[in-house]
């Protein structure tokens, strides 16, 4: 079972290796430079090396990146440029590195209806698709642009808009990160009896689950189909235990790894309890 956690590289990407293992983690997701700036990612000899022997020594596998949070795709003006440098640039680095790809909230289409389908005929929603398609024309083939689902009425809501998107962009290399607080704030119900069975098959059947390259396991600090998407520990939000439970021992999920986003028992971020109390779960 793969399971880790979005953690920090002050020091290095190297040093995000040692801290997840050191929290028992298998897997990783980090930022590729600071995702509060337009700050692009770089990588020196040095800094390859060390990453793809530690990487190599602690076993971690697989390794993500997550794009900034000032990405947006649907942006046709400056902020749409810089999103595309800054994920050629994570993209370029992810394939020296053997980083799958870069997970990426996708944006909002400004003074528009955040749904698909009211803009689909807009000019906006093809500044997006375009948008897309120039990061995968400039990156290597080797990498996987990782579309988040969206729970907080942006972009990516439903998986009818990212089944529209993924048939617009046509590529291989696009792929589909789940977060279960997300789907449960943009109102699938995972927490009923039977809810992730059912979102499952919509999954599988409207998207296919081929297409699934992560799953983020975090709790909701929110009601159900609240519009927000604060993260709680496992099992200490609205979301509870029994949830992750299911999504754990899935047969659909058994080679998808799971990354923690949680703000930590201790408040410092994802943590060792957290990726115990997910393990816990896993029927032997």
């Amino acid at each position: 079972m793969k399971i880790g956690a979005h953690l920090s590289i002050a020091g290095g990407y190297y040093k995000a290796l040692e801290r997840v293992a050191a929290i028992g983690g298998n897997c990783l997701q980090i930022f590729s430079s600071s995702p509060r700036g337009w700050n692009y990612a770089q990588l020196t000899e040095e800094s390859k090396r060390m990453f793809i022997e530690t990487k190599e020594k602690l076993k971690i596998d697989p390794v993500f990146f997550h794009a900034s949070y000032l990405v947006n795709l649907g942006d046709g003006g400056e902020i749409g440029e810089k999103s595309k440098k800054s994920l050629v640039a994570e993209l370029n680095v992810a394939s020296q590195l053997g980083i799958v790809g870069s997970i990426i909230h996708l944006g909002s289409f400004k003074d528009s209806a955040p749904t698909l389908w009211d803009v689909s005929k807009d000019k906006k929603y093809s500044i997006l698709i375009n948008n897309i398609l120039e990061v995968l024309t400039n990156t290597p083939k080797d990498t996987f642009f990782i579309i988040e689902n969206a729970g907080n009425k942006k972009i990516g809501q439903s998986l009818d808009e990212i089944k529209g998107i993924l048939l617009d962009v046509n590529d291989e290399r696009v792929r589909i990160c789940l977060d279960s607080c997300h789907l449960f704030s943009a109102g699938y119900d995972i927490r009923k009896p039977g809810g992730w069975e059912k979102f499952l098959d919509e999954f599988d059947s409207k998207i296919g689950i081929k297409k699934l390259a992560v799953l983020h396991a975090n709790d909701s600090r929110d009601p159900f189909n609240s519009g927000r998407d604060r993260h709680e520990n496992i099992g200490a939000g609205t979301l509870g235990l029994e949830v992750f439970r299911h999504i754990v021992n899935h047969p659909l999920l058994k080679d998808i790894p799971f990354i923690i986003e949680t703000p930590g028992f201790d408040g410092n971020g994802p943590d060792k309890k957290n990726i115990d109390i997910l393990s816990s779960l896993k029927q032997q």
